[in-house]
């Protein structure tokens, strides 16, 4: 995954967990996409110290991931989903009862995901 996307998902998930600094920093490198200089101007700090702020809050956002795994679950939920999606789309179409019993295994799988 790139890595942008990748930062920008582990802050959805995990952002609300740093600190309302760490946020501020985050978000206008991550999201806003301001460069290192304007964001430590803006801040009254040096372009290291942001530097070493967003690398920090990469560490936390992904290990909080690496003990939570709510990105990993999400991604699992999502492409079962669309498996699922598929599959009802597919029975409309031929009224292949087998499909049936897969959906029900699937939305199953889901559910234990969920659990977890």
């Amino acid at each position: 995954m790139e890595k942008i996307a990748r930062q920008g998902l582990l802050y959805d998930f995990y952002g609300a967990l740093l600190t309302e600094h760490q946020r501020q920093v985050y978000e206008d490198v991550v999201l806003y996409d301001l460069s290192l200089s304007e964001i430590a101007e803006e801040q009254g700090i040096s372009r290291q110290g942001v530097h070493d702020l967003v690398k920090r809050c990469d560490r936390i956002l992904e290990d909080y991931e690496e003990k939570l795994h709510l990105m990993e679950k999400f991604g699992n939920t999502k492409r079962l989903a669309r498996e699922i999606q598929s599959l009802a789309g597919e029975f409309s179409r031929t009224g292949d009862r087998n499909l049936l019993r897969r959906i029900e295994e699937i939305s199953g799988e889901i559910i234990d995901l969920e659990a977890h």
